[in-house]
């Protein structure tokens, strides 16, 4: 069964199953496919669009038929829309978190008044305020507040196997932590003051999170890319990705070498 939606997601949904000729069911599955993927990648199994397949952002894009190129070129279509909605929209309803007596009745500072999004997972609360670009995280026992810079946060979810404090965001960036932004609040221990910098004109591109979070002065760090415009992160993830197919034996070995071929030739 489908997560419920606010209005926007409804709205997204019905435009772009007229765009793209395919029945509103088909774009919901495809939703929750890509949001489950954080934005960056789907596996999906929907009759409409050539039963099982995978779609990852930079190129990689696998359906039934791997000669459908039309079909293949409206599923990556499809998923690149949904994943630009998840970005700049809030699809989900937020999720309410018990109250506090921290802020008035919530856990967050009371001057950051309503968010327009909040939530729990793990023994993790976030708050999203978007009118005055702040983020507000509650782990262990203390409150941290972040300046979200240009970012449009639309997807929320804690890393694989994480514990407390280990929520990753989503936005028109890509994945990123909370720990990759500037701090704004006076950290209630020996924080490092660096995480407290002045808020930046322009936000930074934030790459795929690993295993451990990336500093602020790290984060300046561009993409690496080519002058065509590719992102080579894009294109060495599809690659990784299909070599893991190929191991499982998803791939024949023609397949594999074929596609590994078509994406190095984008750089």
């Amino acid at each position: 069964m489908n997560q419920a939606l606010t209005p926007a997601g409804e709205n997204a949904v019905s435009e772009l199953s007229s765009r793209y000729g395919v029945s509103t069911d088909a774009v919901r599955t495809m939703l929750d496919a890509v949001n489950n993927g954080r934005g960056t990648m789907a596996q999906f199994n929907i009759p409409e669009l050539g039963g099982s397949g995978q779609w990852m952002r930079g190129g990689m894009t696998m359906v039934g038929n791997m000669f459908d190129h039309g079909l293949k070129s409206r599923v990556d279509g499809l998923c690149r829309d949904l994943s630009a909605v998840l970005a700049q929209h809030q699809v989900y309803p937020p999720r309410e978190t018990g109250g506090s007596s921290y802020g008035g009745g919530s856990w967050w500072p009371s001057e950051l008044g309503a968010p327009s999004s909040s939530g729990g997972q793990n023994g993790s609360q976030y708050a999203v305020f978007p009118g005055s670009r702040r983020l507000a995280v509650s782990a262990g026992g203390e409150v941290a507040v972040y300046d979200t810079l240009d970012h449009s946060i639309g997807g929320v979810q804690q890393q694989q196997g994480g514990g407390p404090g280990s929520l990753e965001f989503t936005s028109q960036y890509g994945t990123f932590t909370a720990g990759s932004l500037p701090r704004v609040d006076q950290p209630s221990s020996g924080t490092n003051s660096q995480n407290r910098s002045t808020p930046q004109s322009a936000p930074q591109t934030y790459a795929q999170p690993s295993s451990s979070q990336q500093s602020p002065q790290s984060s300046n760090q561009s993409p690496r890319s080519n002058p065509s415009g590719v992102d080579i992160s894009d294109i060495t993830a599809a690659i990784e990705a299909l070599a893991g197919l190929h191991a499982k034996g998803f791939l024949t070995d023609d397949e594999f070498y074929a596609k590994k071929s078509e994406l190095l030739g984008r750089v």
